[in-house]
Order: C-alpha cells, then structure tokens, then sequence
C-alpha cells in the first residue's frame, strides 16, 4: 500500500489518503482513519480496510481524485519519535575524518543513533529556511522505516512485523555547528533543525524482492541544483533496520509511529556519488588536497529520490534553502 499526508488546517497531523501505485491518483478515507498516525496506532484492524480501498484504487473501481504532490505534507507531519542512526560505514568514516575526529571502537558492533526533532517536520516540497548560512547547511539521503509498537527489549531477529512502513528522508544537517556540540558531550541539537520526508510512505511488500533482510537494496537518486550528485545503493547498510530497532528499543518501548532512519546512504564506490555534501567536501579533500563544493547558499535545490523499475516509489523531496528573518 501508499500512503500520502495532505496538509489541512484542520488535523496538524494532515489528511490521510491512500495514493494508486503510480503515484497520480488518491483516495479520502477519514471513515478508516483521519491520519497516518491513527492508522498506524490502529493498524491491526484499519490496514485490511486500507488494502481493499488501495486494491480498489489501483483497479478504478473507488472514487478518487489526482494527487498533487505539493499538496502533501511528509508523510507523518509530526512524530511521537525520530531516531536517526548511521547505519553506513562509509559515511561514518567520512564525516569523522573531516571534523578529525576518531572512529568509536564499537563502530562495527554498535549502531551510531540520536533522538532528533519530531514535533514537526517540514513538508517534501517546502523551502528550508535558516537564519545564518555559516553554519554550514547541507542535506543528508536517507531510508526510514515507520514502526508499529515496539516492546522494550526487541530483538533484531524478531523486529520484521514492527516495520509498518518505508519512508525517504532529507535530514537536515549544520556541518558547522556539530563538533562543538559533540565536544560538549551531550549530543546534537541545534545542529539537527527540522527534516523533510518524501511525500508517499509505503509498505514493504512494495519494494518486492528490493526489500531483504531488513534493507531496501535500490539506489537513491540525489540531485543537487539540477545536476547528478549520487546514486548510492541503499542495500550497503552495515546495521539492518532490524538491528536498528533492536538498539532504539534496548531500554524502552517504542510508541507506534516511531520513525528510524538509516543515516546518510553511503557507498565506497566513488563513482556512484554522495548523499550529502559533508562527503563529496571530504572525498575532495582526500583526492586533490583542496575542498571545492561549498555548503548550502540561498537558493540551492537538492532532490531526493528512489525509482524502481523506472517508476517513482516515494515521490521526490524537492527542496530549496531560503533565508529566515533574521530578529532584531
């Protein structure tokens, strides 16, 4: 199945609707569930409800109407929780490098993840805003997974029927801004603002055999100011999204709607490009001596995407970095 939020003023946590396969047509179905959210906490007696009318859409045998994808918020406007691991060697590595930083001695045996900013996210199709442009602004590709309830305790070998649904992510990153957090030994948050979601959320049984093993095994498409960026395989994750679940949920339950993501998707073929600036600035410096790309200005673009079999499955995050007011 798809999912898709519309934006309402009515419900901040948007109207649900279920989207056809090929994106362009969508389905009301507040007498199901008002939002993706209450759908998710009532999954286990809506989905079966949710499947005849996705069934029914894709057939054209339900009233529907077309889907205008800049109507949509992220899927989940907001969430009870966001927790964003770095589940991609790779990047690790990278990005360690270029604040020279050390590489933790658990960097094969413990995931990398923090608690980022839920209460509200920013729409696929929104501009970024930010206040000063020093901080180093730049995008981060990611694959998510939206959770139903989790028991305190889960292991990874039994986390597969908690993974709800797949989510694609703009994690919005102040490169500038993170080592002196870090330094404080306490974590990110300034440097983490609000993330973007592309617009369709999907069921796994979607990616058919692209999704194994708790991985989605397909490239994401990342464009930066209309130009190719990086097409890294999402499958070369080192922590499955299992394993992810079973380290968000070592010492706590996870409410339904939970969002897990991946961290930056990352792959050591070079050739295939980056997800984020931080890399492309650190692989130029380790090649030429000299970082050439610069972090995010006014009026930048970035463009996440993932195709399979040449159709769209999440529709895009298109967005572009503005500047916020500044207060006096």
């Amino acid at each position: 199945m798809k999912f898709a939020s519309l934006k309402s003023n009515q419900n901040p946590d948007g109207e649900l609707v279920v989207v056809s396969r090929d994106l362009s047509r969508a389905c009301r179905v507040a007498n199901i569930a008002a939002s993706l959210r209450e759908a998710v906490e009532h999954w286990e007696t809506c989905s079966a409800k949710l499947q005849t009318v996705y069934d029914g859409l894709n057939a054209g045998t339900v009233e529907s109407f077309n889907l205008d994808p800049t109507q949509c918020h992220s899927p989940l406007p907001r969430a009870f929780g966001f927790l964003d691991g770095s589940a991609y060697i790779q990047h690790i590595k990278l990005v360690r490098k270029a604040r020279n930083a050390e590489l933790p001695e658990t960097l094969l045996t413990v995931p990398l993840m923090y608690q980022a900013l839920s209460d509200g996210f920013l729409a696929p199709h929104e501009d970024i805003p930010m206040v000063h442009f020093d901080h180093g602004v730049d995008f981060e590709g990611e694959v998510g997974v939206i959770t139903g309830p989790v028991p305190m305790g889960t292991k990874a070998k039994d986390a597969a029927p908690y993974v709800r649904l797949l989510v694609l992510i703009n994690d919005v990153s102040l490169r500038g801004l993170i080592p002196g957090e870090l330094a404080q030994g306490f974590g990110f948050m300034q440097s983490k603002p609000a993330s973007s979601f592309a617009p369709i959320a999907i069921t796994p049984d979607e990616l058919g055999d692209a999704w194994r093993e708790g991985r989605v095994h397909l490239p994401l498409n990342v464009t930066f100011n209309g130009h190719f960026f990086g097409n890294a395989d999402a499958g070369h994750m080192h922590f499955s999204f299992y394993e992810l679940i079973q380290h968000a949920a070592r010492t706590r339950n996870l409410a339904a709607g939970h969002i897990i993501g991946s961290g930056t998707v990352s792959n050591e073929d070079e050739s295939r490009g980056c997800s984020c600036l931080a890399e492309i600035r650190m692989l130029e410096k380790i090649n030429s001596g000299t970082i050439k790309t610069p972090f995010m200005k006014p009026g930048d673009r970035v463009r996440i995407e993932m195709l399979k079999d040449q159709q769209s499955l999440f529709g895009a995050i298109d967005q572009k970095v503005v500047q916020a007011p500044v207060s006096e």
